[in-house]
């Protein structure tokens, strides 16, 4: 399901514990490491969407998070072409898909590690997991979804107890400096919903 702009509705999960460390996950047979994210399926709303993905990707169920926030608007990445290349076969389906647009969630566990199963369902998306602080090394991440991740992690900190401050950001700009990534004018934005408070 893509939009027609090329890019296909997406959910990214920041998982957050006790201590304001967030869920970071290895990707199965790989080296790289990331946030829990996945498409939204038609007829899903993005809340749906996190739900479903938070348990086929983390294992987690619905009572053992909060949300504590999300983003406001889409935020948007572009596929290198090496990539599509390797995933689509289809020239039709590479000339037409971008890459994704993403409504990001905050969420804060509120059942334990024990909770956590990677094998949740048939096919696992990450093979190790770990703890890690908030403003994570962005050099860590694959270089294409390395803006999206400082711009999700910088609106979402907003939700965080102020014992997390904005200097701690030793990479990107504001995420007013940005508005590049996020909804086009003629794309609904998404407003937060009820049981998004802090």
């Amino acid at each position: 399901m893509l939009d027609r702009e090329g890019y296909r509705p997406n959910v990214g999960i920041v998982l957050l514990n006790s201590h304001n460390e967030v869920f970071w996950g290895k990707r199965v047979g790989q080296h790289s490491w990331q946030f829990p994210q996945g498409g939204i399926q038609h007829g899903e709303s993005p809340e749906q969407a996190m739900y479903r993905e938070l348990h086929e990707e983390v294992g987690l169920l619905p009572e053992h998070v909060q949300i504590v926030g999300r983003t406001r608007d889409w935020l948007r990445y572009d596929v290198p072409e090496e990539f599509l290349r390797r995933q689509h076969t289809s020239k039709t389906h590479r000339a037409s898909y971008r890459g994704q647009k993403q409504i990001w969630f905050l969420l804060r566990l509120v059942g334990s590690d024990s909770d956590i199963h990677l094998r949740a369902s048939e096919h696992p998306e990450f093979d190790a997991w770990r703890w890690i602080p908030f403003w994570i090394q962005l050099d860590s991440v694959i270089d294409f979804k390395r803006e999206v991740y400082q711009l999700a992690l910088s609106e979402l900190a907003r939700y965080l107890s102020r014992g997390i401050r904005m200097q701690q950001l030793a990479w990107g700009s504001p995420l007013e400096m940005l508005q590049s990534f996020y909804v086009g004018e003629d794309d609904e934005p998404q407003e937060p919903k009820p049981t998004d408070k802090p």
